[in-house]
């Protein structure tokens, strides 16, 4: 360490206040941390990382006065990106390589960071997206958090969401009760976080706040004046752009909070993203290669900024340093001065010395080298859009590297001129997959008979099944995986003319579940939701639409299935079959069940014998 530096620490000790203004004194134990996190929002979505078009003029300050990471690095994926955020530990090795399928539920043995924080003493709060896992115990309330304000599944408008949520006015799940909300699904969750700091703030209580945005995540909806803003854009960047900007105003309005309160000074500020760009890339990318989903840079690398007063992090401190999401639980508990549980081995690191604008990195391991994939299927295949990142260095696929630093656009593979550090990447990948791939047969299980659970809510979004479930309500109203004789058919295809003899369609799919206690259980098969309380056989008229670049959900009709008889099946056996009676809203069957794990995969057909899942299924505990 330098003199200069040595000067720095010693005149911040010893000095609290100048000119009215705190400067950084000795170092706080114990702050507070906002920790904010949007949805598909990329590097290039905002207007200090160059976007020419984006207004974002309160994330610009923070990041102006912030320490900023340029070489961040996530999973290319929602639920993926979460599960490595709040465990410290590879995507992979959580059982969360997916957003549906049953695989984006995060494996009960995995310990969070907001069960950490809480064990030290702190409130932890989450608002807005969880996506990883809507039953017990994979949801928030079950991994840590002390209060929990949140939509269902991966966004508003979502299978496991509450039924005809679109954006505005919608209702939500507050610690596990739906509730109603008034104005823009982000607002609201900003509003809820707010409740809770200020309610921590005046019980004097440190507290970390999870505000977790599914916006900018489609469909692509914002208030009026924000669409307005862009009105000289297409539709969908209009609607993308303005729920950014929404976000950026919520930015705002929390920091101006923090300093109303007065705790500014003394709290952790962090922003952040999930994954590379869904919709901006037409405009701006950073000349990234690729974006949401793509094993290229575009991807995965995304903003990281962190605000910290009290530590000296208030000024403007870029750090070029390759890290990744998984760095972030390590790096939160030795700011925190928290404690893991020994059982717990992470995969990353600390970075609070990348953050820290005076730090030594004289010994800082710049070689380690980091992995990141895209999965998206049932089971994981090796090398499937993976990239193995060390320093400037990428190799994509195995077949492909890039130096970044010299090519940051991805585009010239230099493979054939770097053997050794292409032999010495693929060794280390392969060393990874072989410690993980023994764990990718350890299925995330929703458990029934629970003492505290005895009613369970399965939804169609979490089947497993190698084609993609209907994961979204208009999936649901557009009858998705049931292939009837008329050709209608799935995720908003047209009809097309019926086939001569059509093959009967066979549903794939099953829910994983483990019965705790063994006893009767009453399983209810239902077409439409509790919600909805619709006959199984009636369609439904389309929900009103809601302002933006995309039709909402529920903005489409309801279609019929002519279901003439459900089934019980669990295990591939049809344990019972029964009637579907005109103006029946479920079928309830009542079958014992031991102790242990099942496939549960209850159907109803029509009167050619074609199935489909039940998309809804209540289980209750006798």
């Amino acid at each position: 360490m330098n003199r200069l530096s040595l000067l720095i620490i010693a005149v911040s000790a010893v000095c609290s206040f100048v000119s009215g203004k705190f400067v950084a004194g000795a170092e706080p134990s114990r702050p507070n941390i906002v920790f904010i996190m949007t949805d598909d929002q990329g590097y290039g979505d905002l207007g200090h990382t160059g976007n020419p078009i984006i207004r974002t003029p309160h994330i610009d300050t923070l990041a102006a006065d912030s320490s900023c990471l340029t070489d961040y690095h996530v999973a290319p994926t929602c639920s993926p990106t979460r599960a490595a955020l709040l465990t410290g530990h590879w995507t992979d090795r959580t059982g969360v390589w997916h957003t549906v399928n049953g695989r984006s539920m995060l494996r009960e043995n995995e310990v969070t960071v907001a069960q950490m924080l809480k064990d030290a003493g702190y409130a932890t709060g989450h608002f807005g997206k969880w996506h990883l896992g809507d039953n017990f115990p994979y949801r928030a309330e079950d991994r840590g958090f002390t209060e929990v304000y949140r939509h269902g599944g991966g966004g508003v408008g979502q299978t496991p969401d509450v039924w005809d949520n679109a954006y505005f006015e919608g209702r939500y799940f507050h610690d596990g009760k739906i509730v109603p909300a008034e104005g823009f699904c982000t607002d609201v969750f900003f509003e809820q976080a707010h409740r809770f700091i200020r309610e921590q703030a005046a019980n004097r209580r440190p507290f970390f706040a999870y505000v977790a945005t599914n916006a900018p995540h489609g469909p692509l909806h914002a208030p009026q004046k924000y669409l307005d803003m862009y009105a000289d854009q297409p539709p969908a960047i209009a609607a993308f752009f303005g729920m950014i900007t929404n976000v950026d105003d919520n930015v705002g309005a929390t920091r101006e909070l923090l300093r109303e309160l007065g705790i500014e000074q003394n709290t952790l500020f962090v922003f952040t993203t999930d994954n590379g760009t869904a919709t901006g890339a037409r405009i701006f990318n950073a000349g990234m290669r690729g974006a949401k989903g793509s094993e290229y840079d575009g991807g995965h690398r995304v903003p990281f900024i962190a605000h910290w007063p009290a530590a000296g992090w208030n000024r403007k401190h870029v750090n070029e340093t390759l890290c990744h999401a998984v760095d972030i639980v390590p790096t939160l508990l030795e700011i925190a001065g928290a404690k893991k549980p020994d059982s717990v081995k992470f995969d990353g690191i600390s970075i609070r010395r990348l953050l820290d604008p005076i730090a030594d990195l004289h010994d800082w391991p710049h070689d380690r080298m980091l992995v990141t994939d895209s999965q998206r299927v049932r089971d994981p295949i090796q090398w499937k859009q993976t990239a193995v990142m060390s320093g400037p260095w990428r190799l994509i696929n195995g077949k492909e590297l890039y130096h970044v630093k010299a090519d940051p656009g991805q585009q010239k593979n230099v493979i054939a001129d770097h053997p050794e550090q292409t032999a010495k990447m693929r060794a280390f990948y392969d060393a990874w997959w072989a410690e993980l791939e023994p764990t990718f047969a350890q299925t995330t299980e929703i458990h029934l008979g629970h003492p505290e659970h005895p009613v369970v809510s399965l939804t169609g979004h979490d089947w497993i099944q190698e084609a993609l479930p209907p994961w979204n309500q208009q999936h649901i109203r557009q009858a998705d995986g049931y292939a009837v004789a008329s050709g209608k058919a799935t995720q908003g295809k047209k009809a097309q003319p019926a086939p001569k003899n059509p093959p009967r369609s066979a549903h794939r799919g099953h829910w994983a579940v483990k019965v705790l206690t063994p006893g009767d259980y009453e399983i209810s098969l239902r077409r439409w939701p509790v919600e909805a309380d619709q006959p199984i056989t009636a369609s439904l008229p389309p929900g009103d639409d809601v302002p933006g670049g995309s039709k909402a959900y529920r903005a489409h009709a309801g279609i019929a299935i002519p279901a003439v008889r459900a089934t019980l099946r669990i295990d591939n056996r049809d344990l019972e079959t029964r009637p579907v009676q005109a103006g029946d809203r479920q079928v309830t069957f009542t079958t014992m069940l031991k102790a242990g794990s099942y496939q549960l995969a209850p159907v109803f057909a029509d009167a050619d014998g074609n199935e489909v899942g039940a998309y809804y299924a209540v289980v209750t505990k006798k």
